[in-house]
């Protein structure tokens, strides 16, 4: 084959893919600006003929949208915080530190990847009703605070960093503090955002145990408030479509926006040690 057809048509069918991927995307974000009822009409308009912000108008001053998207702000940025700050420090610990039992440890730990999170999920709530964190942030917030791959992926990073960097710096009295904060942790940098990356978005799109911690409706997410707008059948698509914008734009913005490095930290991650 001509090597410039070839070239054509692996251009095409990647083109079309794409166009594929986020045409339904592209659609939501029209239906969000149609007048109420018009995307129920046959055939379906593919953009609005007159757009309109009632949607979205609706959405805060009646729907609470506002009040859930400071929540999913709020829990996801503590998660993300406080994720990077224990499995970058435990990271590193497995990489460079040797403790009693820490290849035992680090394997146990890796024997979890294969249990699923929602065999977990009675226990973990039980423990939170008896403790009084029920229908609170806490409660949202404390089993995201480390994670198994976010460890592993520090732990493979750091594990390239030199031996003698951190052996000179330990000669000159610095302490293992002090050598984390200022040699490691720039070091560090590519994974920490990849980490941060990845960290936000699980947060912000988490569904099932906020769905399960939290009662009442004032610390609802945004996936929560929009599925419980759902099940009220009192909202038009369109102002569902105004929502389901909300609730996937910020983060899609943000993976778009960061997305190289999260790549490289990803690969960095892979081939170090």
């Amino acid at each position: 084959m001509n090597p410039r057809l070839a070239k054509a048509l692996i251009n095409g069918l990647l083109l079309g893919g794409a166009v594929v991927a986020l045409f339904p995307l592209l659609w939501m974000l029209a239906v969000s600006f149609m007048p109420p009822g018009t995307s129920n009409a046959l055939p379906p308009p593919l953009w609005p003929a007159h757009p309109v912000l009632d949607n979205y108008r609706q959405l805060f001053e009646h729907a609470g949208m506002g009040r859930y998207l400071l929540n999913s702000l709020l829990i996801s940025g503590a998660i993300t915080l406080l994720s990077l700050a224990f499995n970058l420090l435990a990271g590193y610990a497995f990489a460079k530190l040797r403790f009693a039992g820490r290849e035992r440890l680090f394997r146990t730990l890796l024997g979890l990847l294969v249990v699923p999170a929602q065999v977990a999920m009675l226990p973990l709530f039980l423990m939170f009703k008896y403790a009084g964190l029920v229908d609170s942030y806490v409660g949202v917030v404390l089993p995201g605070m480390a994670s198994v791959l976010g460890i592993f992926l520090v732990r493979q990073y750091a594990r390239g960093l030199p031996d003698e960097l951190l052996e000179a710096a330990r000669i000159d009295g610095a302490s293992e503090l002090h050598i984390f904060l200022r040699i490691v942790l720039p070091l560090l940098r590519p994974v920490v955002a990849t980490l941060a990356i990845l960290t936000f978005l699980t947060a912000w799109n988490d569904f099932m145990w906020p769905l399960i911690e939290l009662t009442g409706q004032e610390h609802y997410t945004l996936p929560l408030g929009l599925a419980s707008m759902a099940r009220e059948h009192t909202e038009g698509t369109e102002q569902m479509m105004a929502g389901s914008v909300l609730t996937v734009l910020p983060v899609l913005a943000l993976f778009l926006a960061m997305q190289r490095h999260y790549l490289d930290g990803l690969l960095m991650g892979s081939v170090k040690g």
